[in-house]
């Protein structure tokens, strides 16, 4: 197969058209549609459907751009270190990262990794949302409990729990009457929640008052006394240090597991292994006292 040709055709599905690709990697626009004419000729497959007004992949077009796109950017890596002498990271690292762990963490996680490698341009989104890492052109994932995927690799490199807390102030009632509660996202008007606490189980009648899309927002309106809340121990053990709040119980939930995940491949790129090495030069055990701490920071 023709290297060259097969970057044309990743230049121009990249960018949707060979007009803009064209105009993107400054080369004639008839040389481009030439060398993927060819490459369509050698494989005997057509690659795009050419409409009057678009230029779209076809299903092979589609599966041939989702294998090759991330093989020759790696090789266009090596192939600069190489030249450079060095092995040095470089390049454009994209990473998808859910929202409470981009709010209370990621900022600085990208600056010091940022510091560290300045040859490395990162660009971090905040998404709860599962996204397709070919489709959408992400190096790397940040995800809590992923369900599985073959097509994807990684490792935990935090783990974390909920608890149940409230301010001083509002303690549970002896006889089980339901107690004021922030929850996230929508809830049923009154329910319970199973805790374990020293002395065994234990349930606790709630009746949500306030509904929030982010658990930083239910922390902070836990913080004022208006209801009980289930957090992450990591955002919430400083106040219980200070006694902002009080530690109900632990939440009866699976283990909160942050997964750091990246397509399947045998050769890793330079910028996604430095990453994982970041992560795990700032969590070395993964654990929600060192995430807690690190938050302080």
């Amino acid at each position: 197969m023709d290297l060259l040709a097969l970057a044309d055709f990743n230049l121009v599905a990249r960018h949707g058209g060979f007009g803009k690709a064209s105009r993107a990697a400054g080369r004639p626009k008839a040389t481009l549609s030439r060398r993927v004419a060819d490459l369509e000729a050698g494989l005997d497959l057509r690659l795009f459907e050419r409409g009057a007004r678009a230029l779209k992949l076809t299903e092979e077009g589609r599966a041939l751009f989702e294998r090759t796109a991330q093989l020759l950017s790696e090789l266009d890596e090596t192939a600069a270190a190489i030249a450079s002498g060095g092995h040095s990271p470089r390049g454009r690292l994209r990473i998808s990262a859910p929202l409470l762990f981009s709010q209370t963490a990621m900022g600085k996680l990208a600056a010091g990794f940022a510091l560290k490698y300045p040859e490395v341009r990162l660009e971090v989104t905040t998404e709860d949302r599962p996204v397709d890492m070919i489709e959408e052109a992400y190096d790397l994932v940040i995800r809590v409990n992923p369900e599985p995927d073959d097509g994807l690799v990684g490792r935990i490199f935090l783990r974390d729990r909920l608890v149940v807390v409230a301010g001083p102030g509002l303690v549970p009632q002896a006889d089980g009457a339901p107690v004021p509660a922030v929850v996230r996202g929508a809830a049923e008007p009154v329910g319970a929640w199973d805790i374990t606490t020293a002395t065994g189980r234990a349930k606790i009648a709630v009746r949500p008052v306030l509904s929030l899309s982010s658990l930083v927002m239910v922390r902070d309106a836990v913080r004022t006394g208006l209801g009980v809340g289930r957090l992450p121990i990591s955002l919430v053990s400083h106040d219980l240090a200070e006694g902002r709040l009080v530690h109900l119980g632990d939440a009866d939930a699976p283990e909160i597991a942050l997964w750091a995940l990246y397509p399947t491949r045998r050769l890793l790129s330079a910028r996604v292994s430095a990453f994982l090495d970041y992560l795990k030069d700032a969590f070395p055990h993964g654990t929600p006292d060192e995430l807690a701490a690190y938050l302080r920071q």
